[in-house]
């Protein structure tokens, strides 16, 4: 993971290691009382808060024979803001909990709480506290808040028949690189990294939540699993249109390599943490969204008209390995 010969967290102990993790990280206005007391506290502008917590557990969601801790630090951001991002906020402040063997070296945690706080930086929040424990292995454990600026929350429960569905990123991209990483594969190094490192559609959020999308939702178990969310709970079919979500050339590519059907990463893949959202049919889609299908009356999601068979997305307690 890093040096193995320097200092573990049990040399450096529990409260040196918790101030290396948050040293010299800027904090934004919102935070009123960063790190350092029992609490943080935090502005909240319209009396409301987005909260989104997540885990991430070292051999079932990451390994670091695949992904740096600094990596690691920076997926762990990047699931968690996409959450609040896909109700219409903007991620302000983030809370870490992190669990780890007593042997674990001391750089291991600098890396993951430096990718963490570079990550929150980026997007103009602030790591504003949280724990450490000892573990069985290291675990990161995330708790985002988010600001929704005076706006409703973008919902799952309220796409309407003849909606618009639409997409901000890109998907199937991390079960690329989860696949060839399985198979031992080290070319395609842009699919590897989106499977390390997600890159989150943010600022599309927001967008969609300014532009009255109906519903929305985080790409993270899968656009079948994850449209199916959004069906379930709105009482309405979402039709997926293939001609729509053709897959890149690079997807493409690695398929042929190992064999496998591009569709399968677009159309089940998780991780990508690209957003999808439903918005009314007179509306002109903002920037960075494209069109992928329609809302029709019925149950389910389906593609060109058909429901698709076999696996719809990730589930937790499937069996498998790192994703």
């Amino acid at each position: 993971m890093s040096d193995p010969t320097g200092p573990t967290v049990a040399d450096v102990g529990e409260f040196p290691a918790i101030s290396r993790a948050v040293a010299g990280r800027r904090q934004p206005d919102t935070t009123l009382v960063g790190p350092g007391h029992d609490a943080a506290v935090v502005a909240a502008g319209d009396g409301r808060v987005a909260v989104s917590t997540d885990m991430l557990v070292e051999g079932r969601h990451f390994r670091f024979d695949w992904s740096t801790p600094r990596q690691v630090g920076r997926k762990a951001v990047a699931q968690n803001g996409a959450d609040v991002a896909a109700m219409g906020a903007r991620p302000t402040a983030f809370l870490v909990g992190l669990g780890c063997p007593p042997d674990t070296p001391i750089a291991v945690l600098d890396e993951i709480s430096a990718g963490i706080g570079e990550a929150a930086e980026e997007i103009g929040a602030g790591v504003v506290g949280g724990d450490l424990v000892q573990a069985g292995q290291v675990v990161v454990a995330v708790t985002v808040l988010g600001d929704l600026e005076g706006r409703a929350p973008l919902l799952r429960s309220a796409a309407r028949a003849g909606d618009t569905v639409a997409l901000a990123g890109r998907t199937g991209r991390s079960a690329a690189g989860l696949a060839l990483f399985g198979a031992g594969h080290r070319g395609y190094p842009a699919l590897l990294d989106a499977h390390r490192v997600p890159s989150p559609p943010y600022a599309a959020g927001v967008e969609a939540a300014r532009a009255a999308a109906h519903a929305a939702t985080d790409i993270s178990d899968g656009l079948i699993a994850d449209l199916g969310h959004i069906a379930t709970a709105s009482g309405v079919m979402i039709d997926i249109e293939r001609d729509l979500l053709e897959p890149d050339d690079e997807l493409r590519s690695a398929a042929v390599e190992l064999g496998a059907d591009p569709w399968d990463w677009v159309l089940t893949g998780g991780e990508d943490h690209a957003l999808a959202a439903c918005f009314a049919a007179d509306v002109a889609l903002p920037d960075g969204w494209r069109r992928i299908g329609t809302v029709r009356a019925g149950r389910g999601v389906t593609v060109d008209g058909r429901p698709r068979t076999g696996s719809g997305g990730w589930q937790s307690f499937s069996a498998g390995h790192s994703r």
